[in-house]
């Protein structure tokens, strides 16, 4: 497909601005043609209109949503190699990495579109009347979910295409019923328009209504803002910064109807060493973390920025371990400028705070002009870990710092100081977790995912997978962005109350057309009722 730089309205494409942006190769710092061109007010204000449009002619039946997931996962693996080379070129990441993110945001596209077709996601609940209940009757009330409205998708840059045009935000506002405008991230907008026009094939294909789908260029503090703040937009779905999501939660809180912004912000992701376990193979668990703090250049919200464990001769062999990959880590190219001197900045903070020593990073010089990073293992101990909240503050990258323990109360001292995390993992012998049941609980509270053994990055797209966290991890933690749980946050719930049979949604009615699971008088069947 040729990239033309336009804003995607609906089924048509428009250039009306004059105000453009290029895509930067992170690897090299070359523009990257062609220009894209910043959406203008006419032009948001289209795409807001058509969506609202569209959702009031939004297609009743959910066959057609299944369809049109099936063929926008189609439509994107047909672009083959012209996707990875292009994402390749914009992010600088390795093309087995974004052949896998493909594969994933695919398999993600289909996975909604099995739970669509299956319907019970609805959450029908049918009591029928009693009229002869004493002292009052009983009416007859059902209810489900059903689509919010249309759904504003901003995309990520550590995830160019799973957490983007197409990613889990749109995929599951589609599969609720909502109609989707993206707004596409600066740092690579040929990777956006190409999965953009191949969303749009497939709307138009199985005939959405015109404004089904729309993605729009442009600055995130204006065009951003303004699709924030307009009354058609009715929930927004995010995966960035912790100051960005802060930002676009308030604009969303301030307007005359507030509406939730799901926002997936940032995470140190802990993870806690046990003496048993640290004891029984401490240069397996460095090799282990190394990996996965290094993993995509450290560019994951999952990476794991802490360890804390008790001091004994086990953690020393672990850090020295985890120093020495550290120092044999090659500096490597970031996705964006802005990050690298984000990352920068948040390791020379750590290194120069009171208490914390650098134990060991990249040996090779980064280039900036190549937008590298070195890599870096940092230690502190408990009391100032928990005497400076900086310290708790995610640097995104490949860093880590290692928390030493007097003892086991201290540990959990530093679990308790935590703020809410994406994840959190415990090494441990079964024999010490049935000790340590304080520290699960305490863990449970502050994380949306806690592992037993293992590294948190990695993680698995399924129906049982949470991927959020109480704030500042998230603004909802009891939302998922990742997992066939994410369309419930493109809902909302509606009761019908002793309605004629024939104005009932099919999930509704007595006869069960759709065939799917339902609570009906307390009990789940699928039986007509």
């Amino acid at each position: 497909m040729p990239l033309h730089g336009k804003n995607i309205i609906g089924n048509t494409t428009s250039a009306l601005g004059s105000d453009t942006v290029q895509a930067i190769n992170p690897a090299s710092g070359a523009r990257i043609d062609p220009p894209f061109h910043d959406a203008t007010q006419e032009e948001i204000d289209d795409a807001l209109r058509r969506a609202d449009e569209a959702f009031s002619r939004r297609p009743e039946d959910p066959a057609r949503t299944v369809d049109l997931l099936q063929r926008a996962a189609d439509g994107i693996e047909a672009l083959g190699d012209e996707l990875i080379e292009r994402c390749g070129a914009e992010t600088g990441l390795p093309a087995p990495r974004l052949e896998g993110e493909r594969a994933r945001t695919c398999n993600q596209l289909r996975m909604f579109a099995r739970i669509v077709d299956e319907g019970s996601w609805v959450d029908a609940r049918i009591d029928h009347a009693i009229p002869d209940r004493a002292p009052l009757p009983k009416p007859d009330m059902r209810r489900m979910l059903a689509p919010l409205g249309p759904v504003l998708v901003f995309g990520a840059s550590n995830f160019p295409l799973a957490f983007s045009v197409a990613g889990g935000d749109t995929a599951s506002a589609f599969a609720a019923g909502c109609p989707v405008i993206v707004k596409a991230r600066p740092a690579h907008p040929g990777t956006a328009e190409l999965v953009a026009q191949a969303v749009q094939k497939a709307c138009a294909d199985v005939g959405m209504p015109d404004g089904w789908f729309s993605m729009v260029h442009g600055p995130g503090r204006t065009t951003g803002a303004c699709l924030v703040r307009h009354p058609v937009i009715q929930a927004v779905g995010f995966t960035g910064s912790l100051s960005g999501g802060r930002t676009l939660f308030d604009l969303a809180a301030q307007r005359p109807q507030p509406i939730p912004v799901y926002a997936e912000m940032g995470s140190i992701n802990p993870v806690f060493f046990l003496a048993e376990a640290l004891e029984s193979n401490p240069e397996g668990l460095a090799e282990a973390m190394h990996q996965s703090v290094t993993l995509g250049v450290g560019q994951f919200c999952t990476n794991p920025g802490l360890a804390v464990a008790v001091e004994s001769a086990a953690l020393n062999r672990f850090v020295d371990e985890l120093s020495r990959r550290i120092e044999q880590t090659e500096p490597a190219t970031m996705l964006l400028g802005e990050i690298r001197e984000s990352y920068v900045k948040g390791t020379d903070a750590l290194g120069g705070a009171q208490g914390v020593r650098l134990a060991a990073q990249s040996a090779g010089s980064p280039d900036r002009a190549r937008t590298q990073c070195a890599a870096a293992v940092f230690t502190t101990d408990a009391d100032a870990f928990c005497d400076n909240p900086e310290l708790s503050e995610e640097v995104f990258g490949p860093a880590t710092m290692v928390v030493r323990c007097r003892d086991a109360a201290q540990m959990l001292g530093v679990a308790r100081r935590l703020e809410g995390q994406l994840t959190a993992t415990i090494h441990a012998t079964e024999r010490e977790i049935t000790d340590q049941q304080e520290l699960l609980r305490v863990l449970t509270t502050r994380a949306g995912r806690v592992l037993f053994g293992g590294f948190p990055t990695g993680l698995e797209v399924c129906s049982a997978t949470h991927h959020g966290g109480p704030y500042p991890a998230t603004t909802d933690g009891r939302t998922t962005s990742v997992g066939t749980a994410a369309i419930e946050r493109f809902t909302r719930a509606i009761c019908y109350q002793n309605f004629p049979a024939a104005q009932l949604p099919p999930a509704l009615r007595d006869d069960n057309p759709l065939d799917i699971w339902r609570l009906v008088d307390d009990v789940r069947t699928r039986d007509a009722s």
